[in-house]
């Protein structure tokens, strides 16, 4: 998905570089970047931690998706598609986090 936001916004004003093209790609980053570290940190706490924090990013990125879409920047089919996008990971990412709850549940 986020190689895709990156196509998705390579047309956006020149005028937006450092405003919300800055702020799309960046969200959009996030969402893998937070996933990684915290499997990378070892335990089940730090992994939930990371993925609430990959699904904030997550949701920063759909408002975003819409406002560009708003602005006309961005064709309503495309948006479309990465929001739905956006949705399946969101779906993925609750289900982690659920099954991140269960096993400490179980363990306690």
């Amino acid at each position: 998905m986020t190689r895709e936001i990156y196509l998705a916004t390579t047309d956006f004003p020149a005028s937006e570089a450092f405003g919300l093209t800055s702020q799309i790609r960046r969200a959009a980053a996030s969402v893998p970047a937070n996933i990684a570290e915290g499997q990378g940190r070892g335990t089940d706490r730090s992994f939930a931690l990371f993925l609430r924090q990959a699904r904030g990013s997550l949701l920063e990125l759909e408002t975003h998706l819409e406002l560009a879409q708003l602005l006309g920047w961005m064709p309503p089919d495309r948006s479309r598609s990465l929001l739905q996008e956006a949705g399946e990971i969101a779906r993925m990412l609750n289900g982690l986090l659920r099954t991140l709850r269960a096993s400490q549940s179980a363990a306690d």
